[in-house]
Order: structure tokens, then sequence, then C-alpha cells
């Protein structure tokens, strides 16, 4: 039995079922074989023509430069279908790591048919899942305009191309959020879909799409995590009760939630060994859920090799731990999810740390503690973003102070304040790139 090609540019041909089902491209799409079946012929097609050096009947190479791609959408009503695209996007907060929250609505005749998301790693894609669910009410996706708010992608990995599903589906115009700054994209989507005689439109919403996916921007653009700093204090500004006494937790139980909150949106969590010693943190994510996702890596700076082997970092196997030291020590009855990085240089410069978690693809970072660590965060001017919870108690004379100050000396503005379960909570930030 054959099957036919959807149109491609007016070019047809016939493959045979025994091609399709020899492609990989049906384990990404088992639900959908309609999806499977056309990005399959459409990849085939095009590998066909090529090999047979009959590339002239395809678009030619080079278009993306000669096109102006960076526009102002006069047509404000288009502002609704994009940011139904953020909203959507949201669903997949927490779980898509390190992949951006993406959104993709279908539209036609001013309405949306058909809407999809990045739901979670592995999952997928915005407008592959968009195409499916259009598929899904037997909904036509010839002639459509797709609204996503970040390019698709043209490579495969986890799944397929975006830029052949948004071809096999015949969708004629993408509007597109933000350009991916990732260089395995970095504006090859938008060339493949204009060489595919897709009708181009970039910049719709681009500030809101790309504030969505801070932590993929920032690091594409950095090769460093985006650093949120996290402090508790009481009422006058202390961390800590006096070191004779047991630590306690002091704030509410719903600005508990909202740290489990930040951690789940990190993808690392640094704390000094001086919080280890005190605190014994488990430094996992209790609440939110993150799907299949890895959960945060757990980062301890420890240059003297202080950690005891009994504490929970080096005891659970919930989460890797990744210890910072300044010389080599003896890791031979380490457990399999510990690892030590030496950073050979006196007092561990905070850039030099970055710089090796951004190397691991780690796009962001929630700084946890203590109070020295934080200050050397500050100091260094490695802080994008903090969240100060203050407590109305009063944890008494002779714990650590924590001065609010030094954010504004870092360079962080106040940006918003809200009392949450008696608690009153901060959050500052500085002006990215």
């Amino acid at each position: 039995m054959a099957w036919p090609v959807p149109s491609v540019r007016n070019t047809s041909c016939w493959i045979t079922a025994e091609s399709i089902a020899a492609s990989t491209l049906w384990r990404f799409f088992p639900s959908f074989p309609s999806l499977a079946l056309g990005l399959t012929m459409h990849a085939t097609l095009t590998t066909r023509l090529r090999a047979a050096n009959m590339t002239s009947i395809l678009p030619k190479q080079g278009i993306m430069s000669d096109r102006l791609f960076r526009v102002t959408i006069e047509m404000a009503k288009e502002d609704v279908f994009m940011r139904r695209a953020i909203e959507i996007a949201e669903r997949g907060r927490h779980r898509v790591m390190p992949n951006p929250l993406v959104g993709c609505v279908l539209v036609r005749d001013g309405k949306i048919v058909a809407e999809g998301w990045h739901d979670h790693i592995g999952g997928l894609h915005a407008e592959q899942m968009a195409i499916a669910d259009a598929e899904s009410k037997g909904v036509p996706t010839q002639g459509t305009t797709a609204y996503v708010s970040l390019e698709p992608c043209n490579h495969f990995g986890r799944t397929p191309p975006c830029t052949e599903s948004l071809l096999w589906a015949g969708v004629s115009r993408v509007v597109i959020g933000s350009m991916d700054p990732n260089p395995t994209v970095r504006g090859g989507g938008v060339d493949a879909l204009i060489q595919g005689g897709v009708d181009v439109d970039v910049g719709l919403l681009e500030g809101e799409c790309e504030e969505q996916m801070i932590h993929f921007m920032h690091w594409c653009k950095n090769r460093r995590p985006l650093v949120t700093m996290k402090a508790s204090t009481d009422s006058e500004g202390r961390v800590d009760g006096p070191p004779s006494q047991p630590s306690s937790r002091f704030s509410s139980d719903r600005s508990l939630e909202l740290s489990h909150e930040i951690r789940a949106e990190s993808m690392a969590i640094l704390v000094g060994i001086g919080t280890v010693l005190r605190d014994d943190p488990s430094l996992t994510v209790r609440g939110p859920d993150i799907g299949p996702r890895g959960t945060p890596i757990r980062v301890v700076v420890d240059p003297s090799n202080r950690i005891p082997g009994e504490c929970k970092l080096m005891m659970d196997t919930e989460a890797p731990t990744l210890l910072i030291q300044s010389a080599e020590y003896d890791s031979s009855h380490d457990p399999p999810h510990v690892e030590r990085v030496v950073i050979a240089e006196e007092g561990i410069p905070v850039s030099r740390i970055l710089d090796m978690l951004g190397d691991r693809g780690i796009q962001s970072l929630l700084v946890e503690g203590g109070p020295f660590t934080w200050s050397r965060f500050l100091s260094e001017k490695m802080v994008d973003r903090a969240r100060i919870c203050i407590s109305d108690l009063d944890l008494g004379e002779g714990g650590p102070v924590f001065d609010t100050e030094s954010l504004s000396a870092s360079g962080l503005i106040l940006t918003s304040k809200e009392e949450v379960c008696g608690d009153s909570v901060e959050w500052w930030t500085r002006g990215l790139a």
C-alpha cells in the first residue's frame, strides 16, 4: 500500500508504507499516527530531492538574510493570541527544564482552533502539541496561523524539529514572540520556515515571552546560570538564633511553600559549608510537581573539606551533591551521587563557580545561604534576583544579621513587597543582559 505525500511547495511524490514504518518518527508520536506519517514523508521527500540533485524545486538558501523578520505588528488584536500562548506555556512550569516554557496556538479566521504547550521534558513541543490537538478535534491545520512564544526548533533532539511539524501541517504563517538564542537554533527555525514558503513575523510581545523563559535566555546569552538569592530574617534582620541554641524555622508555612516553588524553578541549589554544619539541610523539592526532569543539583562550597560524612547531603541519594573545594581530598568513600570539583584559587571566586555550573548546563541557581555565602555573591555582584522573607518574630540577641543594604550596594532594586501569612516578602532584581 502506498500513502500520498501532503503538498509541499506544489511538489508531490509517493513513498512506500514500509519506508514509513521503518522511521523512528513513529516512536515520537504513537498517539498521532498521521502526524508521524506526515513528518516522515516530508523528511523523506526533502532527502530524496537533495539526493537526486533536484534541489532547484526547493527554496533557495540564504533567504533568511534577505528578509525583514523583526517587524512592528500593527494589529493589536494579535496580542490576544500571543498572550494565550504565554498563558498556556505556564502549564509546563517546573517540568520542562532545561528546556524553556513555550506555548503555541493555531488561529483561523480570528479564532483559536487548537493550542499546545511544552508540558514536560521529553514530551511534545508546543507546536507539535497544538497540531496534535487539532488532529484530535478533527480540525484542519492547512492555512492556519501559528502564534508561538519562541522560535521553533529546527534540529532533532528528544523530538523531531518543530519546523517540520509546522510545514507538514500546512501552517501558512508563523508569528514568533522571541528568537531562540540557543546556538542549536539561533535563526535556523525561521530560515527553515521561510524556505518552506511560510510567512514569518517576529517580536510580538517579545519582552513578555523572554521574561517567562528568563533562565533559559540568560544562560544562552551569558553561559552562566541566573542567580536567585533566598534569605529569611526575623524582625531585626537576624537570620538565626544564638549559636548555643539549635536552629529552627521561623517563617510561615506559606513562606515555606514559596521557598519550595523557587527551588522547583532552579536547576541547582547552593549553600556554604556553614549552613550544612548548622542546619544539616536536605535541599530537596517538596510540594511542586517537577515531572520527569531531574531534581536540582545540591551544591556545597566547602573549601577545606569540612562536610560530615553522615550529613543528609552525603547520605541520601534523592539528588546529586556537588562539593566545590580548593584542593584534592580523599573521595574513595564517597557514595555515587557525590561529586567533588576543585577550584584551586584563593577564596574560590564566585565567578569561577558560575562558569563551572554554566559549563554543566545549569541555567538557574538558587543561593540559600548562609550569611557569608550571601555576602560573597553580593560583593561580586553576581546576584540577579533576591527574595527576602522578613518574619515578625524576634530570634533574640546573638545571632548573625543580614543587612538588606547589601542588596542595594550590589545593584539590586526593590521591585515588589507583599504580606504572606504574617511575613513580609520582598523581591529584588537587577537589569539583566
